[in-house]
């Protein structure tokens, strides 16, 4: 026998005291008796690796074998009694019995020793693990195999290696105040809204760059604008540097380096990138938008927006949203950025008198109740003149707005559509298959950009939008969003198709684009024009902020309503965006982890281990031939 677990406890009995009385027991009365102790366990233990060496030596062939095993053993004990040598002369210790502390006379050498010293402690520690697994496992074995216990003498100073590299890296790392970003990095480049944008504007821009001299972030900021200057002859960019340009830095209020200015005029807006380029990259990112929104600014007038109140419509956060829904905040910082004015419309604000003149839309974001026949009736008589509706509806409530959709040739259902084919996973349950997902769009020009870069549209909960059979023949009705094809109104919610019922599978209605022009109607805008979408959470903050599908769908359907469907397209962007997976998806990575992936690898091992044995089985003895 071997009788290697004894050592093999003994000696983490020694270190746990040490730890023990060390650091858990710190300077109460006893640590010095906790502390003694490990010292004395460790050392009993480093001179009977020392006697079974010397009792192994004498004991023939086998015996010289364990021998070597024991000196090794021997080593790793010493190394560990050096480290603990070491730990003593940086601490307290030092100071108490020489009366004063090694960081005080010799700071350089106890920082070393206090760096050493768990370093050196690993090294010995680490291999002892392995190699007493391996030792133990040959204690009845006719013959002692070396190289297994050399093996796993290797294996721990390779890990204790690995571990010491690992912290003196996050040490080192941690010392030092620099931060490096190797994520993807690129500036945007002008997209296909900003370049229309420019090329409306009638009268000159002139975009001013102040900058230093010689600047990675300005270099940035003039290949955006070059590129931008080639889609109109009446952009001009010019780069100054700050302080050598005060009279023009004061005209435009600029107060320093690292900003452009877009102007037109006597109108100007600003905005700050940075000089410096690691600062600056979430900026450039970004630019396109940044600078689309300051065109909007500068060369078109602010129009104004009313979104209606008073209904349990969704609000501007959480709770002032009914129900605290999911708010539209991002709806109303992105029509912000699109250079409208926002203001509520209630019946104490004249809802239910008439619309205000100024308004160029009004909207209506997921109410819960119905309209009053006054409010509808304003809603109406302001559409009959050439007003400008986007309607976000939900079937939850359990109310068709037949007072809002009527005058407009449409009904919504109030029973939710679902679809056990093709849904966005969410809970993980059957309620996901209310999560829908469509790439169905039609050529209308507020769902171009999405037609022509396939941005799907997600919905949560929309009931199916349907044409009346009969209407006014003026109304012209488009159905820009249908649903897939195999989606279904789900009569019992159950989540689940049931043939037996009215149930059935076809591309509903999602969304619609209704259009009414007066017979004496010359301009766009005394057209009516009305955006209606089967679900107020596709507008809404949980989906908005990730579906960029439905954010193109909020600003080109409003630029359609405005008359500035011109204008649609994408806005460049290379910051990174959450990903939505569908069920579908999930189950492939679920199950791919799971077993696809750990099955391929033991595959691969299975068959290079039949290869490496096949190769290593010897050849068969050729028969020897019979003498006749």
């Amino acid at each position: 026998m071997q009788f290697s677990w004894p050592f093999f406890f003994v000696i983490n009995t020694a270190l746990v005291l040490l730890w023990g009385g060390e650091r858990v027991l710190g300077g109460g009365p006893l640590r010095p008796g906790v502390t003694g102790l490990g010292v004395l366990v460790l050392v009993a233990a480093v001179v009977a690796r020392a006697v079974r060496m010397r009792m192994a030596a004498s004991r023939g062939e086998r015996g010289a074998q364990g021998a070597q095993v024991e000196r090794a053993f021997l080593g790793l004990y010493l190394v560990m009694l050096a480290a603990v040598a070491m730990y003593f002369a940086q601490s307290d210790v030092f100071a108490k019995l020489d009366g004063a502390a090694l960081d005080a006379t010799s700071p350089k050498l106890a920082g070393a020793l206090a760096a050493l010293w768990p370093a050196v402690l690993l090294v010995g520690l680490l291999p002892t693990w392995p190699m007493e697994l391996a030792w133990l496992s040959m204690d009845n074995a006719p013959k002692l195999e070396l190289q297994r216990v050399r093996d796993a003498l290797f294996s721990g100073l390779g890990l204790a290696a690995v571990v010491i590299f690992a912290v003196a890296t996050q040490y080192v790392v941690s010392g030092h105040d620099v931060k490096k970003d190797f994520s993807y990095f690129r500036t945007t480049r002008p997209g296909e809204a900003t370049k229309k944008l420019v090329q409306s504007v009638d009268e000159p821009l002139e975009v001013t760059l102040f900058f230093p001299p010689v600047n990675e972030v300005a270099d940035q900021v003039e290949s955006y604008f070059e590129e931008l200057k080639a889609a109109s002859p009446k952009l001009t960019v010019h780069r100054y540097d700050h302080a050598l340009e005060p009279a023009k830095a004061k005209a435009l209020q600029a107060n320093g380096n690292g900003l452009f200015v877009v102007a037109k005029g006597a109108r100007h807006e600003s905005y700050y990138v940075g000089v410096e380029l690691e600062r600056a990259r979430s900026q450039l990112r970004g630019l396109d938008a940044e600078v689309q929104k300051r065109l909007l600014q500068v060369a078109r007038s602010q129009r104004t927006v009313y979104l209606t109140q008073g209904h349990g419509e969704r609000g501007e956060d959480s709770f002032a949203s009914a129900a605290q829904r999911s708010p539209v905040e991002i709806l109303r910082s992105a029509l912000k950025a699109q250079n409208y004015e926002l203001k509520t419309l209630s019946a104490a604000e004249g809802l239910a008198k008439e619309i205000p003149k100024d308004a160029a839309a009004v909207m209506v974001l997921g109410p819960q109740e119905r309209f009053s026949e006054p409010e509808a009736q304003a809603l109406a008589a302001y559409a009959e003149k050439g007003g400008k509706l986007f309607l976000a509806l939900d079937p939850e409530p359990g109310k068709d707005f037949e007072e809002l959709l009527k005058p407009l040739g449409l009904s919504l259902g109030t029973k939710l559509l679902a679809n056990d084919v093709v849904f966005a996973g969410g809970t993980h349950t059957t309620a996901d298959r209310t999560v829908l997902v469509t790439r169905s769009f039609s050529s209308h020009p507020a769902v171009s950009t999405n037609g022509r870069q396939t941005l799907p549209m997600f919905l949560v909960g929309a009931g199916p939008l349907e044409e009346l059979k009969v209407h006014s023949a003026d109304l012209a009705v488009d159905f820009l969003v249908r649903a897939e094809a195999n989606t279904f109104n789900d009569q019992n919610a159950n989540f689940t198709f049931d043939e037996k019922t009215e149930e059935k599978r076809q591309a509903w209605g999602l969304g619609a684009a209704v259009t009414r022009r007066k017979s004496t109607a010359t301009k766009p805008d005394e057209e009516m024009r009305a955006l209606v979408l089967a679900d107020s959470d596709a507008v809404a903050d949980d989906v908005l902020a990730q579906a960029r599908g439905n954010q193109y769908f909020v600003i080109d359907g409003l630029k359609w309503l405005v008359g500035d469907e011109a204008l649609t397209g994408t806005t460049n962007s290379e910051t990174d965006t959450p990903l939505m997976r569908t069920a579908q998806g999930d189950a492939v990575i679920f199950f791919g982890t799971t077993f696809l992936v750990p099955a391929a690898v033991l595959g691969l091992g299975f068959s290079l281990r039949r290869k490496s044995k096949r190769e290593a089985r010897p050849a068969p003895a050729k028969a020897k031939e019979a003498k006749p």
